[in-house]
């Protein structure tokens, strides 16, 4: 096997992991929602936006991860890292707007409330979601 199908196959593999990210996060997210446990304190609704939102990060990351492999693994061109910018431009912002959407606040904001909340003496505070009609 040469390294250029070592790549290539590597680069899809990470495609399929990816895609599997993604649908075994809306399944697991929607067994969580239909069987509930006792005792919750979210609401189904929330959590399950949740756990989706969270699932679509990961699978996003693992995206990006093998459009780079397969992009500067091989002679890259002008053309294929434009390409490559554009998809991970996009795809970035997908994840920032799952995160404010799912924490309230943009990533880079992540450090600076949990200082706070640690200089504060108490826990940090959980975060809220905006309902969208």
């Amino acid at each position: 096997m040469s390294v250029h199908e070592f790549i290539e196959i590597a680069g899809t593999a990470a495609e399929v992991a990816g895609v599997a990210l993604i649908i075994g996060g809306l399944v697991v997210a929607s067994a969580r929602y239909l069987l509930p446990r006792a005792g919750e304190r979210a609401s189904r609704l929330q959590r399950y936006r949740q756990d989706l939102g969270r699932a679509i990060l990961l699978g996003l990351e693992v995206l990006v991860a093998a459009d780079i492999v397969r992009t500067v693994a091989f002679t890259p061109t002008m053309e294929s890292v434009q390409v490559l910018a554009v998809i991970v431009a996009i795809r970035t912002f997908l994840s920032w707007s799952l995160a404010l959407e799912l924490e309230g606040r943009w990533p880079w904001q992540r450090a600076a409330h949990e200082f706070r909340s640690s200089t504060s003496g108490g826990a940090p505070e959980q975060p809220t979601l905006r309902r969208t009609p």
